[in-house]
């Protein structure tokens, strides 16, 4: 089989999803991108109620369709009301992990069409003032934002337009280093988005198709549990591509794909989960088996709300998850491998 990656194509296609802030609610401008990505590879891509993406591969036989889910939403945060010293008290969107963001830089996205900076910090921020300062514990009750703007008090900060329900997203600091790791925040899961994106570059270069009927589900809302609840009727199978769990006694490494038996939902298909094994063993993948103790993905999200599907779930193992996240070129091009052999050989 032929699997000429073009991993330059996915490196700067991950790198463009990233810089692109789309905490969960607010992925109207990643979603315009991907649609021009769509269009530029002359693939049909449909929008659901909910604002998620549906884009269409058709196969030898369309008579059967595989779901790939993958979400563009990330952890973020929104003003929860405006402090009377002008700083911003917020509400987390996702499973945020507070002590990451202390001293993180942000963008508040207001209705306006407004973007203004800040840093996300403690309320005891400075270890000159507060006696508490290394004490105290990073919650939301417990973190602001300073906005980078002459406000001193909540009058200045309305005058900005800056209003509760804005959405704020925490800058990604994308980087990749001369190893080949990937070090940014979001790498769950617009790494499995990059790589499931990068299908369609693959199939249009290499002049191929995949056995079946195939729709990439890019999803809004995974982050809130919800983003593929509902899914196309037509679909009869869901191989998810999400990040895979790194620490304790997992397998998974960062240069792996990473096959997932169960997580907090359930076990995922037995067959699909076998062939996947299957076709890592057949073309010498990186891979691993594991069980993710704290997890769930936008297909146990389909399962829940009562599609009638069988499910799998894979991609690159990655570290520190919902914190300073870390993959490797290597994890997110055996991702590509495995998903392109599943489509191409079931």
């Amino acid at each position: 089989m032929n699997f000429e990656t073009n991993m330059d194509y996915t490196l700067r296609l991950l790198e463009e999803i990233i810089n692109i802030p789309s905490p969960t609610g607010y992925c109207k401008d990643v979603m315009s991108y991907i649609e021009k990505i769509c269009e530029e590879y002359d693939f049909k891509v449909q929008k659901n109620k909910k604002g998620n993406r549906i884009i269409e591969i058709e196969g030898a036989d369309n008579s059967y369709c595989i779901g790939i889910p993958v979400h563009v939403d990330t952890l973020g945060a929104m003003v929860r009301s405006v402090n009377s010293d002008g700083t911003i008290r917020i509400t987390t969107i996702g499973g945020n992990m507070f002590p990451t963001l202390d001293g993180e830089y942000c963008k508040i996205h207001t209705r306006k069409g407004k973007i203004y900076t800040g840093t996300v910090l403690s309320t005891s921020p400075s270890a000159h003032v507060y006696p508490d300062a290394k004490e105290k514990k990073r919650d939301e009750e417990n973190m602001m934002v300073r906005l980078d703007e002459k406000v001193k008090n909540k009058e200045d900060v309305t005058g900005l337009e800056i209003y509760t329900g804005d959405f704020i997203s925490i800058e990604p600091k994308f980087t990749i280093t001369s190893s080949g790791f990937i070090k940014s925040r979001y790498l769950d899961d617009k790494a499995g988005t990059a790589c499931a994106l990068s299908l369609m570059e693959m199939f249009k270069r290499l002049g191929t198709r995949p056995k079946y009927k195939v729709k990439i589900i890019v999803s809004s809302y995974e982050e809130v549990g919800h983003g593929c609840s509902s899914i196309p009727e037509d679909i009869d199978e869901l191989l998810g591509i999400d990040m895979g769990c790194v620490g304790l006694d997992l397998s998974c490494t960062e240069q792996d794909v990473s096959i997932c038996a169960k997580d907090s939902s359930g076990p995922y298909d037995y067959d699909i989960t076998g062939r996947l094994i299957e076709l890592a063993e057949k073309y010498k993948l990186n891979y691993a088996v594991d069980i993710y103790p704290m997890y769930g993905s936008d297909v146990s999200a389909s399962l829940r709300g009562g599609n009638d599907i069988r499910g799998g779930l894979i991609g690159p193992g990655v570290h520190a998850s919902h914190g300073m996240e870390r993959t490797h070129v290597d994890g997110i091009e055996s991702t590509i491998k495995l998903m392109y052999a599943y489509l191409t050989e079931l």
